[in-house]
């Protein structure tokens, strides 16, 4: 009787459906000396069970500092400066009306030799965008040239005229 019920308490236990109650009867059990031969298995199981619950770690762990902290702050505090630094910029930008007339003058002129280096910048790309187009035109003409170096070669080999 008892053996059939450790033996239900055993299959609820291998499906993972039993109570801290229904273990705690089945490690009483398996303390005692009489186990039939069929559940020893079990036997040495609950006893490395009982055996591992009364381990303890008795060696130091050494505990390193976090260095990541250092760096945590690092980050928030250059983020910080970007942020002041960016709302000075924009609090004192100013437009074109608030200017005097010298500094105007001064704007303006700077517009215009920018303009110009500008356009002769322009000027100096598309004198490059006609190099490129010469130097396609060079590279086809050398394919061509290959052509007709093997063409020949291939003649002479049908003639006979290498000989």
């Amino acid at each position: 009787m008892v053996l059939n019920s450790i033996e239900r308490l055993l299959e609820k236990y291998d499906n993972g459906e039993t109570s801290l109650r229904e273990e705690e009867q089945l490690k009483a059990y398996f303390a005692q000396e009489d186990v039939p031969p069929h559940l020893e298995s079990y036997k040495v199981m609950f006893q490395y069970f009982d055996a591992t619950k009364q381990e303890q770690f008795t060696k130091d762990v050494p505990l390193k500092p976090k260095k990541y902290q250092l760096y945590r702050w690092i980050s928030v505090a250059a983020v910080a400066v970007l942020m002041v630094s960016v709302y000075m910029l924009t609090d004192t930008k100013q437009g074109l009306d608030s200017l005097s007339h010298e500094e105007l003058m001064a704007y303006n002129q700077t517009m215009e030799a920018l303009n110009l280096v500008s356009t002769k910048f322009n000027k100096g790309a598309s004198s490059l965008n006609a190099l490129t187009l010469v130097s396609d035109n060079l590279e086809k003409g050398v394919e061509s040239m290959n052509y007709v170096g093997e063409f020949s070669e291939t003649t002479n080999k049908i003639f006979n005229l290498s000989n």
